[in-house]
């Protein structure tokens, strides 16, 4: 199932139900974030059964961006048993997204 597409009540368990997450949070509107579409299917795949990885899109979830904090997308946030552990804003490559969920499988 690679790369779910989440809304504010499938975050909660998605998330909050996994171990380790990685959540994209993007808009189809920004440029970024469409550069960083493939890296995060890359991603998806490679952890699948793994780690959850998702996105969530912030027009859509406006309060669920809020929450986080996400002032800038793309805004990469790493969870583990639920909590936040880490995030990442911008494009970056895609060894930084793997280090950060390796050290928490």
């Amino acid at each position: 199932m690679s790369v779910l597409h989440l809304n504010e009540s499938e975050f909660n368990e998605k998330v909050a139900g996994s171990s380790v997450a990685m959540v994209d949070f993007w808009a189809t509107w920004c440029g970024p974030c469409k550069m960083l579409a493939p890296v995060i299917e890359d991603i998806g795949k490679k952890y699948d059964g793994k780690a959850v990885v998702a996105k969530v899109d912030v027009d859509e979830n406006q309060s669920l961006a809020a929450k986080y904090g996400v002032m800038s997308i793309p805004t990469v946030i790493f969870f583990k048993d639920g909590k936040e552990i880490g995030r990442k804003v911008g494009v970056q490559p895609a060894s930084v997204y793997t280090q950060t969920l390796d050290a928490n499988l």
